[in-house]
């Protein structure tokens, strides 16, 4: 009897782990598993280790490892019993105003802790949306409980946290991370799962996540689940991404076509396969650089788009900006005969 009853204990904890999505079922546990950014890491694990740690500032784009790389120092610093005692974290989705810096914060930074020898660590997760008296409250908090606590800023913008707050900290930057250090984790991953995918599928993924390994994983798992079997095709798809095929025949359509029959055909394709215009824009972009378009006609061209994405970003409507896009290529196309 107490058999069954153990291993029923044991199923939901398997079903737990396995129903995890692959971003949280993967993520590093402590510093060594960490794949990027070594330099910062060794500079962190030097001050644990000689057990100065100051406060910290890290900032960058998401999914490069800023979370991760603080909950692995925690671990490091504390067992799992005291984590909870020892461990404040706060992020974008807790109430984060002036009054939680007056209250729990500094109830939990001003309190000793007994029979502990070492410091508190509050983490405040995403502190580019704290509001700017939040941050006013929070730098003399700082200041004051330096003694036995140890504050830990996560951020994307650098720019939105005050001055004040950065000059306390000791800032680190984490930058994007690069296809060498995706690449190996992913295969990880992907031979975890026992995912099927293509050396093309691998490549889109990297493109596509550009340094976000978040995204990458995130990506991984959808097309896995949607289709079975990772390739480009399945990659762009699941992600609503323009292919490099359809980018292609757009282009030919704007330059070689009249303006009904191109306005006709994109409308079609992007109805058929749910295009974003933005996403076509972006990929145009790419494109334009490639071509061998003379150089006034590239400005005019790239100037004309500028003015597109603009506008789209202020929620213009898709069909009259893509009017606008096809025209803009007509009349690149005249000023290249007229040049010739």
């Amino acid at each position: 009897m107490e058999t069954s009853a153990q291993q029923e204990q044991q199923q939901p904890a398997a079903a737990k782990i396995r129903n995890l999505p692959w971003v949280e079922k993967y993520r590093p546990q402590t510093l060594n598993d960490l794949i990027s950014h070594q330099d910062i890491l060794s500079t962190i694990q030097k001050f644990i280790s000689e057990d100065r740690l100051p406060h910290l500032l890290l900032y960058g784009p998401p999914g490069t490892g800023k979370t991760s790389t603080i909950l692995a120092c925690a671990k490091q610093l504390y067992k799992d019993k005291e984590f909870g005692s020892m461990v404040l974290e706060l992020n974008a989705s807790d109430d984060r105003g002036i009054d939680i810096v007056r209250g729990p914060i500094l109830s939990f930074a001003s309190t000793r802790t007994i029979f502990k020898k070492g410091f508190k660590l509050v983490i405040l997760d995403e502190a580019d949306a704290m509001t700017q008296d939040a941050q006013n409250a929070l730098r003399r908090v700082i200041e004051k409980f330096t003694e036995n606590t140890r504050f830990c800023l996560i951020c994307n913008y650098l720019s939105k946290i005050i001055p004040a707050l950065q000059s306390r900290c000791t800032r680190f930057r984490f930058g994007p991370l690069t296809p060498e250090l995706m690449v190996p984790r992913l295969e990880h991953v992907i031979e975890e799962e026992k995912v099927d995918l293509s050396e093309d599928g691998m490549k889109a993924l990297v493109t596509l996540s550009s340094g976000d390994m978040r995204r990458a994983l995130n990506i991984l798992q959808s097309t896995n689940m949607a289709f079975g079997k990772v390739t480009e095709e399945t990659v762009y798809t699941c992600t609503g991404h323009p292919l490099k095929s359809d980018i292609a025949n757009i282009l030919d359509w704007m330059l070689n076509q009249d303006f009904t029959t191109a306005y006709r055909n994109i409308m079609e394709l992007k109805t058929l396969k749910g295009l974003a215009l933005q996403d076509i824009l972006t990929e145009i972009h790419l494109f334009v650089h490639r071509v061998d378009f003379p150089s006034s006609v590239r400005v005019h061209l790239l100037t004309k788009m500028a003015d597109t994405e603009y506008r789209l970003s202020a929620g213009t409507n898709e069909k009259i900006q893509l009017s606008s896009l096809i025209a803009a290529f007509q009349v690149t196309r005249d000023l290249i005969v007229t040049e010739a």
